[in-house]
């Protein structure tokens, strides 16, 4: 059960490891771009391709979806990248549903547990697996996989490494399930004494850049949110989306939000401690370019 591209990743990893997949659930079609053409998703496009059974029901609790899933008699049930499911669907299994999660468990349930591990200047993200119980991104772990973050990337770069790391992660824990070789560690164990950090669902509004903020502060927004949703500033009264940037931390000089330019090679903005120099942007109605594109087509 799955439908962005984060979830094909693991949909062929179970295939290449001999996994049987008697049916795959994803998301019903939907209208998209000027056409409103029918968009299907990355799951169900690798599914048609790989001539397996698609399921795409609009409501998890409709009668003749739950008797679909039920003629398929799977053993177990793996959801990567879904939706919340009820507990007819989750509970239907003889071996369980298990769950692929972006973070390292009991920290960052929620849907955005990449952006938000940015965001919040991490030093090390991963993937967990467990087994889906009523409560979301509760359910007892089976195992993790972490990753060390340099402070650097993006949550599109950390995309591509926890999916790819995911995918490896849920061959383990199927084959593990498969052959009972596995432990289960309850979440509510490794949250004692420990403040957990969330990740809801990331809104345009969480995206504006406040320039009153930390520089560091801004340049981790930055990343978090690149290459989507991306954060944004007002500029000449237009949006201006900003995909990366540089932080220095020097005793701006000027008012947060002010910015400083020399029409080649660097636009500056001010924060409370230091300047974003941002380097890759895309100014309201024009294209994504980097910094030194933009300042020859404009006078600052």
């Amino acid at each position: 059960m799955g439908t962005p591209q984060f979830a094909v990743a693991s949909l062929d990893a179970l295939i290449t490891a001999g996994c049987d997949i008697v049916g795959v659930v994803t998301a019903p079609d939907k209208p998209a771009g000027r056409g409103q053409k029918l968009n299907e998703s990355a799951v169900k496009q690798y599914a048609i391709a790989n001539g397996l059974k698609v399921l795409q029901p609009e409501k998890l609790k409709n009668p003749d979806f739950l008797e679909q899933l039920k003629a398929l008699k799977a053993d177990l049930q793996v959801v990567v990248a879904f939706r919340m499911l009820p507990e007819a669907v989750w509970n239907m299994p003889p071996k369980g549903t298990i769950n692929l999660h972006a973070s390292l468990l009991p920290q960052y349930r929620g849907a955005a547990p990449i952006n938000w591990a940015i965001i919040n200047g991490e030093s090390e993200s991963g993937v967990t697996t467990f087994f889906l119980k009523h409560e979301i991104d509760t359910g007892d772990i089976l195992f993790t996989e972490k990753v060390t973050l340099s402070g650097r990337e993006t949550a599109g770069e950390l995309h591509d490494w926890l999916m790819n790391k995911g995918a490896g992660l849920l061959v383990k824990t199927v084959k593990g399930v498969e052959s009972g070789r596995y432990s289960e560690h309850p979440q509510s164990q490794l949250a004692e004494g420990v403040e957990l950090k969330h990740a809801p669902k990331i809104h345009k509004e969480d995206c504006l850049i406040d320039w009153n903020q930390p520089a560091q502060s801004i340049f981790n927004k930055i990343r978090g949110l690149s290459p989507s949703p991306t954060a944004y500033t007002v500029f000449n009264d237009k949006i201006l989306k900003i995909f990366y940037a540089e932080c220095e931390l020097t005793e701006p000089g000027i008012q947060p939000g002010g910015f400083v330019c020399d029409n080649k090679n660097h636009l500056k903005f001010a924060a409370k401690d230091g300047f974003i120099s941002v380097t890759d942007i895309q100014l309201e109605g024009k294209k994504r370019m980097d910094i030194k594109e933009f300042l020859r087509g404009v006078k600052l």
